[in-house]
C-alpha cells in the first residue's frame, strides 16, 4: 500500500526555519503542501509538479521553498521566518493520498 509520510515539525521560534519532508513508497505525480490550524478549515499552502515547477500560497509567498528529490520519492517544504500564524498541522496530498500530517509550532 502505497503511503505518504510527512516528518520535520516542531516547535521554533519566531523567525525560525523549518524543513518539511513528505516521503512516499513510490514515485510521484504532483505534491501539494496544506495545513490546518487549529479550529480552521485545511488551507492549501504550495504544490510543486513532477518537473519541479512550483507555486505558493499569498501568506507563505517569499518564505516557503518547496523542492523534490525523485530518487528518494521525497517531497520538502522550506519555510523560514516563520510566524505564529504559521502554526498547524502540515500535510502533504498527492491527488490521492494524504499523509498523517506534521506539527509546526510557532513560540517564543
Amino acid at each position: 500500500q502505497v503511503q505518504l509520510a510527512e516528518s520535520g515539525g516542531g516547535l521554533v521560534q519566531p523567525g525560525g526555519s523549518l524543513r518539511l519532508s513528505c516521503a512516499s513508497s513510490s514515485s510521484f505525480r504532483a505534491v501539494g503542501w496544506y495545513r490546518q490550524a487549529t479550529g480552521k478549515e485545511r488551507e492549501w499552502v504550495a504544490s510543486i509538479t513532477p518537473g519541479g515547477s512550483t507555486d505558493y500560497a499569498d501568506s507563505v509567498k517569499g518564505r516557503a521553498t518547496s523542492s523534490r528529490d525523485n530518487a528518494k520519492n521525497t517531497v520538502y517544504l522550506q519555510m523560514s521566518g516563520l510566524k505564529p500564524e504559521d502554526t498547524a498541522v502540515y500535510y502533504c496530498f498527492d491527488g490521492v493520498r494524504w499523509g498523517q500530517g506534521t506539527r509546526i509550532t510557532v513560540s517564543s
